[in-house]
Parts: C-alpha cells; sequence; structure tokens
C-alpha cells in the first residue's frame, strides 16, 4: 500500500482530537483496510515512526513519549504544536488552525 494515504489518515485523526488526546494506531488501520485493517499495522507504525521523526506527532505508551519502532506493545499517536502548524496545512489536508 502506498504510503501516503496512511500518512494522511494519522494526521488527520490526530488533529481531529487535538493536542493532549491520543488515538491508537488500530483506528488508522481500520480507517483504511476496513476487515483487512490487521495486515496493516506494521505499515501504520513505520509510518507513525517517520512522523515521529519529522516532530509532527509522538509516541506514546502509558502516557510516556517512546519510540514507536522500538517499544514492544500497544502504543498511541498524539499530534504536537509542530504537527497542527503551517506544515500539515500546506500539504492541502485542509486542518483547522
Amino acid at each position: 500500500m502506498e504510503r501516503t494515504p496512511i500518512r494522511q489518515v494519522i494526521l488527520a485523526q490526530v488533529c481531529d482530537r487535538g493536542l493532549e488526546k491520543t488515538i491508537c494506531p488500530s483506528e488508522v488501520a481500520r480507517a483504511i483496510g476496513g476487515e483487512n485493517w490487521r495486515s496493516l499495522m506494521p505499515e501504520v507504525r513505520s509510518v507513525g515512526a517517520e512522523l515521529v521523526k519529522s516532530g509532527d506527532i509522538e509516541a506514546t505508551q502509558r502516557g510516556k513519549v517512546v519510540d514507536p519502532l522500538k517499544t514492544k506493545g500497544p502504543i498511541r499517536f498524539r499530534v504536537t504544536e509542530k504537527g497542527l502548524g503551517m506544515e500539515t496545512r500546506d500539504q492541502g489536508l485542509g486542518f483547522r488552525d
């Protein structure tokens, strides 16, 4: 699967939740993959890691910021102030100010 739709859905979902609120990566996989969402989980986690590296989101586990590629078990994503800023709006994703 192309990574751009995953990236867009992650950013849309975390921006919709706002700062300090989180989403589960499975929410992204379900939105894209429907019944076959489980097979998308490694890709969603990988794209999430790219967004963490760029500073647009954070990955957390039990409320603490973690590296999504090194952490075992369930994680969550949340938007950063940078992720809510100009960079995401410039991509034409329609995020609010």
